[in-house]
């Protein structure tokens, strides 16, 4: 190769690497209005998003992509463990936390910056990020469910129970979250279909239930799976 050949492939590939580059960039930019929702970003988002650095919660806690990887991802943390699930774990961290090996300080939030604070959270969560993080992704969380069927026997409930975040609030033999009821003992109360029930509206069956519903978090199959095998522990 010659260095005059030479020269113009790093010519041409240069400004065509450059081209493409500012084009996605124009493109991004073009979407973000879209894309995130701008219609939506309300005062009390931007209040959120003030005590979200006020108290530094990026030190520990990624959103986006960007932050600290001490604590979990706060992108789809709504989604994840509800609004209710937030406000405990801000205002009684201590007892959030109490069975976690890494533990969060108590910044004494105020009530008005827990609102706040979820409205913000909530407004990340329905940005379209294209399926970001992977942690909430549903499609990695179906094969994760898939592996632990067929690699350690599990049901297929148990799966589910274990890849869906259900162990964010509930604990199964002292494992797990302590914001909801220890369930090692459910199916003695209740039937599968009373529990695919409350999974799929927790306020319809109890109104002062501080459970989110599940059903835009699992599939029919899933949620018949996983109350099926919550249905058999006694």
């Amino acid at each position: 190769m010659t260095k005059k050949t030479a020269f113009w492939i790093f010519l041409i590939g240069t400004i065509s690497s450059a081209a493409v580059f500012l084009w996605a960039t124009y493109d991004t930019h073009r979407q973000v209005a879209t894309l995130s929702h701008v219609d939506k970003l309300s005062d009390q988002v931007v209040a959120g998003k003030r005590a979200f650095e006020k108290y530094n919660c990026n030190d520990c806690h990624t959103i986006l992509g960007f932050g600290g990887y001490y604590a979990p991802d706060l992108t789809k943390v709504v989604q994840r463990v509800g609004e209710e699930g937030i406000r405990y774990r801000v205002k009684s961290p201590e007892m959030a936390f109490a069975n976690s090996p890494r533990k969060m300080p108590n910044q004494h939030v105020t009530d008005q910056e827990i609102t706040d604070l979820v409205a913000f959270f909530r407004w990340v969560g329905e940005i379209n990020n294209n399926d970001w993080p992977p942690q909430d992704s549903k499609k990695r969380l179906s094969r994760g469910e898939q592996m632990m069927v067929a690699k350690v026997g599990v049901s297929p409930g148990a799966a589910v129970f274990q890849t869906k975040g259900c162990m964010n609030c509930h604990s199964l033999k002292g494992t797990g979250g302590t914001f909801g009821p220890a369930l090692d003992k459910i199916g003695a109360g209740m039937s599968a279909e009373e529990i695919g029930k409350y999974v799929r509206n927790p306020k319809g069956v109890n109104p002062g239930s501080k459970m989110p519903s599940q059903k835009d978090n699992l599939s029919e199959r899933e949620l018949d799976e996983v109350a099926r095998f919550l249905a058999t522990l006694k």
